[in-house]
């Protein structure tokens, strides 16, 4: 049995070999809100910035492919946005979340002791409504989590995404209210250029 997006970690390392990533590279990886940033270098023209998102990739998938996509490029830094599609699937609990992410975390550590790891937080998609309890009480798990490490950022991006009665800017998002439209990426970008290194 192939596992999931198999073909396009795949179609990653034929693009390494052809042309080699650029050494020292801020590593953006996870779910499709990295994977869907079209224009992520015009985003921080002033680094070199490397994307590894994939598919709607869950963080058991980014486990999985962490040897192939994330340890040998060896950044400088690592950007990560995963979770959101853990929680939405209705079977995962924010603890079972954070669990998850902590696995990831020990597992890029193990390898890249030193490289710096941010996190992105789980965003206010409107189509998944339902889960806004799950998703706010795993952001912040993971940001107490990373409180206690070193290295480490967490960058809020669900309160800057809501409206002044708390629900989410639809503004942000394309059609199907997951996926955000270039508005969504400002507010990520305007949150995130503090912290890079």
């Amino acid at each position: 049995m192939v596992p999931p997006f198999q073909a396009e970690i795949l179609a990653f390392e034929a693009k390494d070999l052809v042309s080699p990533p650029p050494k020292n590279a801020i590593l953006f990886t996870g779910s499709s809100s990295i994977r869907l940033w079209d224009n992520l270098q015009e985003s921080f023209p002033d680094k070199v910035v490397l994307n590894r998102g994939f598919g709607g990739s869950s963080l058991p998938d980014v486990i999985r492919y962490a040897d192939r996509i994330i340890i040998p490029y060896r950044p400088k830094q690592i950007v990560l946005y995963a979770g959101e599609n853990d929680v939405a699937s209705g079977k995962v609990s924010a603890q079972e979340a954070c669990d998850r992410f902590v696995t990831l975390f020990r597992k890029i550590r193990k390898d890249l002791p030193k490289t710096p790891i941010v996190f992105i937080s789980m965003k206010p998609s409107p189509s998944r409504r339902q889960y806004f309890p799950v998703i706010l009480e795993a952001n912040r798990l993971i940001k107490d989590f990373l409180a206690k490490q070193r290295r480490t950022t967490y960058v809020d991006v669900y309160t800057p995404m809501l409206n002044s009665n708390g629900q989410p800017k639809g503004k942000l998002f394309k059609a199907d209210s997951l996926h955000m439209n270039p508005k969504g990426y400002v507010i990520w970008a305007e949150k995130l250029r503090p912290v890079l290194k």
